[in-house]
């Protein structure tokens, strides 16, 4: 019998050598969109989707994993544990609705144990009409210096230039800064880049492919490290629409955060990735939500991603500090423990049974 954790994997390939076998088990359809770069065992590297339903289905759930590369580890472990859900798949199709599975969003960053594409961009910050002028960000633009700064571990002056920062305009307006998005930095945090990367080119025929036919399109997008360890926040991921809000309530509950009235431990983002869904499936009435589970504390992750984000401009760094920089980094994004697995599945699980119950009901 297979436990809730035996589908989490400790590699990249190993994840997707789980996710693969699990949908064809399940009788998806699957198609494999294979990435350009190699992985960093010098693997494959794909955004994988498995589809079971019709193409014609009236109703489609879309469930996403690795938007943000190392994120994946928690995403593809809760995906495997929802294809090999019997009950789930059954009510699903008694209902007609479509299980969209997309694996490996960003599978460089997956494999690499980054959190951005191999053009140093943030997926969820990348969705932008690059034709028109893009969103600025002064708060990133004043502490860049801080974020990412020359040496690491970091001199005293630039701590205690980032306490200072806290101390005086709080935690919110720190993270605020750093994470909402950014396009005139491209060797810096939460980089929004200056044009489509690979990713969201697929992302984009995925969504014309698999969503252009259907009236109701559900999402739900797995992502780590915010909020307390082990906790899923179910943050809105939609327009600033209070129909679509109203809709997500129904699903998932009066828990449901949003970046639009402050109540999400996330800042409010630029260029957000489930913004295709409306420009893509014009047709479909569509209800989102990122399901954020917590591992370590805010200023440990944004530490964490200080830290890469330094290695990555500083190749010739020492083996020892490479190796502790790159586990540090996982850790921030994924809590190897069975207890936190097994709350990431059961989470899951509950969530995506809402979503298929709400997009059958109508």
């Amino acid at each position: 019998m297979t436990s809730a954790v035996d589908g989490f994997a400790q590699s990249y390939a190993e994840a997707r050598g789980k996710f693969l076998p699990a949908a064809r088990a399940a009788g998806a359809t699957v198609e494999s969109h294979v990435h350009p770069l190699r992985g960093r065992d010098g693997e494959e590297l794909a955004m994988d989707i498995a589809r079971i339903g019709p193409a014609d289905a009236r109703a489609v759930l879309l469930l996403s994993s690795a938007c943000h590369g190392v994120e994946g580890f928690c995403g593809s472990g809760a995906q495997v544990a929802l294809l090999q859900d019997s009950a789930l798949l059954r009510a699903a199709r008694d209902t007609g609705v479509a299980l969209l599975f997309v694996h490996g969003l960003n599978p460089y960053g997956f494999s690499w144990w980054r959190r951005t594409t191999h053009e140093n961009v943030d997926l969820n910050r990348n969705f932008h009409d690059f034709s028109e002028a893009l969103p600025s960000n002064p708060g990133y633009d004043e502490v860049a210096h801080l974020i990412v700064p020359e040496h690491w571990p970091p001199r005293p002056e630039v701590q205690a230039a980032i306490e200072r920062f806290i101390a005086e305009r709080g935690i919110k307006v720190w993270q605020a800064a750093i994470s909402g998005g950014q396009h005139t930095h491209p060797q810096g945090l939460f980089y929004g880049g200056r044009e489509p990367t690979w990713s969201q080119g697929v992302v984009r025929e995925m969504l014309r492919t698999h969503g252009r036919r259907c009236q109701r399109l559900g999402w739900i997008d797995f992502h780590t490290g915010l909020g307390p360890n082990g906790h899923g926040e179910r943050i809105f991921a939609c327009r600033d629409d209070a129909q679509a809000l109203a809709r997500a309530h129904q699903w998932w509950g009066p828990q449901v955060t949003s970046i639009y009235d402050g109540s999400s431990s996330s800042a409010r983002l630029t260029g957000m990735m489930w913004m295709a869904a409306y420009a893509e499936c014009p047709q479909a009435e569509y209800t989102g939500m990122a399901l954020e589970y917590g591992t370590v504390p805010v200023l440990e992750v944004m530490d964490a991603l200080r830290a890469d984000q330094w290695l990555e401009l500083h190749p010739d760094a020492g083996a020892a500090q490479r190796d502790a920089i790159k586990r540090r980094m996982r850790d921030a994004f994924y809590t190897d423990t069975d207890d936190w697995k097994q709350s990431i599945v059961a989470q899951a699980l509950e969530t995506t049974r809402q979503a298929v119950q709400g997009l059958s009901s109508r």
